[in-house]
């Protein structure tokens, strides 16, 4: 069990650290939700919106920094582990930087994408103007976790996100609640708490340097080949991306079509989905950073060891979840509104929220194990193959089962997406243990 202790002791905080994510967001909603207007609300939810697409774009920062320092930890390469980081931190400054310089324009594309009143707009630029400030510190920060993580110390992971979150928390009630600041006040909240944690990842990557010991090289931080390979995973994973937000995006338009009272459900139930997923995802970095080492120190034996344990208590997991819903759903969908149609509506596609756990928790694992791996052109397309069933097949079903068939469909793209994977799986694995 002493494997079994290894997989917990880098998949719990991680999820403990992923949980606080959503309590920041419902904070931010709570500050806005008593202001006098609820375009203040409105304005927060479109400038979130908008740094969710421009950072979900630079999420290869963590995901790829994860998977190669993991792989060169392996082979107890400290000269590449460092180079590893030194790559995704220039990224990082110099994408924050491209940010900076094409703010106005980024703005104004998201104002013709985005339908919403002269105020709320007005209020979103403000939020924007001032929250573009912590572009440097947030994809900083993205290299930091991921590398840190792949040392890991998921712990120190878990105080670098909660400090950002309690940080935040803390300032969002004292500049808007104590002193009236609005929108300005959350936007001024984050970037300051973007910069603490980066203080904080900065002083926790310093002792592992001292203990990793090696030097920076600056031939190998400039590797040509190196960087490429990042850039090459960044897009893979940026395309990987659209097409999951796609599904979602899709998903809530269809069940728009079907009146306010089903979205609302609808937006409830993927509440369910949401908060799973957090969890879940404690395992699938827990592979990911476990079999990466697997695969820097070409052991075959110890990658898949790591990939049994990991999937097995994310499989677990998964089954808890499903039977906390299945006994706890009413009360759960209770908490969320008080609005007796949509908690019907919501009851009467309850099932499917019982479901999805132990479905998409395949996926999941095998989206960790592949970027262990670091084989992400295999994510982007079995991502794409995979949506390229679930649209029309969703339209089909919703044709004939309504918004059970909508729910079928999505049920069954967590699926594909684990069963196209797991196709691949075999042939992957031999090329790179090769």
């Amino acid at each position: 069990m002493k494997a079994d202790a290894k997989v917990w002791a880098l998949a719990l905080p991680i999820i403990l650290s992923n949980i606080t994510v959503p309590l920041l967001g419902a904070v931010d909603a709570a500050v806005m939700g008593h202001m006098d207007s609820a375009a203040y609300l409105g304005a927060v939810a479109v400038g979130g919106l908008i740094f969710d697409y421009i950072y979900w774009g630079f999420g290869f920062l963590r995901l790829a920094t994860t998977g190669l320092a993991s792989q060169a930890l392996g082979r107890d390469d400290g000269d590449e582990a460092r180079a590893v980081f030194a790559r995704a931190g220039l990224i990082a400054l110099v994408g924050a930087m491209g940010l900076w310089i094409g703010q106005s324009l980024i703005f104004q594309l998201a104002r013709g994408l985005l339908e919403a009143s002269a105020e709320v707009e007005a209020l979103a630029e403000a939020y924007f103007t001032i929250r573009i400030w912590s572009a440097p510190a947030a994809l900083m920060n993205y290299a930091l976790i991921g590398w840190i993580l792949a040392r890991q110390d998921a712990r120190g992971v878990l105080i670098q996100q909660v400090s950002i979150n309690v940080i935040n928390v803390a300032l969002d009630l004292w500049f808007v609640m104590g002193m009236g600041y609005g929108v300005e006040g959350v936007a001024l909240a984050t970037v300051i708490a973007q910069y603490g944690g980066l203080l904080i990842g900065l002083i926790r990557l310093k002792g592992h340097l001292n203990a990793l010991g090696g030097g920076w090289q600056r031939q190998r931080i400039f590797d040509l080949a190196q960087i490429k390979r990042l850039m090459g995973m960044n897009v893979d994973l940026f395309i990987r991306t659209v097409c999951l937000l796609t599904s979602f995006a899709w998903f809530t338009a269809q069940g728009a079509k079907m009146g306010d009272v089903v979205l609302a459900a609808n937006a409830i139930l993927l509440q369910f989905q949401q908060f799973t997923s957090y969890a879940l995802d404690g395992f699938a970095h827990a592979v990911e950073v476990l079999s990466g080492h697997g695969v820097g120190r070409k052991d075959r034996v110890s990658f898949e060891r790591a990939v049994k344990q990991s999937t097995r208590l994310a499989a677990f997991c998964a089954l808890a979840f499903a039977g906390v819903y299945f006994v706890a759903g009413e009360a759960i969908i209770g908490l969320f509104t008080n609005l007796a149609p949509v908690i019907a509506q919501a009851e009467t596609y309850l099932i499917w929220a019982v479901i999805l756990p132990v479905v998409s928790v395949w996926s999941y694992q095998l989206d960790g194990i592949y970027f262990g791996l670091t084989q992400t052109s295999y994510l982007r397309n079995m991502m794409i193959v995979s949506l390229a069933i679930y649209l029309p097949l969703s339209l089909f079903l919703l044709s004939l089962y309504g918004n059970h068939g909508l729910w079928a469909a999505f049920t069954i793209f967590m699926g594909l997406r684990a069963i196209t994977l797991g196709m691949t799986y075999p042939k992957v694995k031999q090329k790179v243990f090769a």
